[in-house]
């Protein structure tokens, strides 16, 4: 296990932003599986016919390939600038200690209002797109599914942040970050593969009532 945290220690001094790249593809990839392994044990619970119990659960590589592609392609590259960029923007231009209570506040803060709902409306879009939607198929599926995951993500993120820039070196912060993103892209790919569940009504009259309330 040493070995291999030198290898990837090595690598990311050699090849930073190819090492996050690679790791990021590799474990979105992974939380795809896991989602589809969710999703199936689900319908088999729900249905509960012999017909479906007996069905073998098969992994849809083709979904695999695509969420893997998201990692490789937005959450690797971006996320590696971003967290480099986030650090020395509060260091140098809000000039804030490292560890402090401000830093860390300031970071999960930007982190939470800035990079989480962008990544969400990325993601969700071009699942949309990459599974062949309309534009306004894609627009109906952002509206269902983007509050659902801000409002379940944001009571998790921000603690998982808050280790992250208080304790993790920032050249590591993504791996960090990508750990977690192993059950985030499984909970984000199972979120997109429900489709109109009946728990998402919820959100939907949730949303409703908010903006009843704020019209005059």
């Amino acid at each position: 296990m040493s070995r291999l945290w030198r290898w990837y220690q090595k690598c990311l001094e050699v090849h930073p932003v190819k090492t996050q790249v690679i790791s990021s593809g590799i474990l979105w990839g992974l939380g795809d599986i896991g989602a589809q392994a969710v999703t199936h044990s689900t319908l088999k619970d729900k249905h509960r016919n012999p017909q479906h119990e007996n069905k073998e659960f098969k992994i849809n590589w083709q979904r695999v390939g695509t969420t893997s592609m998201f990692g490789f392609a937005f959450v690797g590259p971006v996320g590696h600038y971003w967290y480099e960029y986030l650090d020395r923007l509060i260091r140098l231009r809000f000039q804030l200690q490292p560890k402090t209570l401000k830093f860390v506040a300031a970071k999960v803060g930007s982190d939470g209002l800035l990079f989480g709902p962008l990544d969400l409306l990325i993601f969700f879009s071009y699942m949309g797109f990459a599974s062949g939607k309309t534009a306004e198929q894609v627009k109906e599926d952002v509206k269902r599914d983007f509050l659902p995951s801000l409002m379940i993500g944001g009571g998790i993120w921000p603690v998982v942040q808050i280790a992250n820039f208080r304790y993790v070196p920032v050249r590591y912060q993504l791996l960090y970050v990508n750990f977690f993103c192993l059950l985030d892209s499984c909970f984000l790919s199972w979120i997109e593969q429900q489709g109109d569940a009946a728990w998402k009504q919820w959100f939907k009259s949730f949303s409703s009532v908010e903006n009843h309330e704020s019209q005059p």
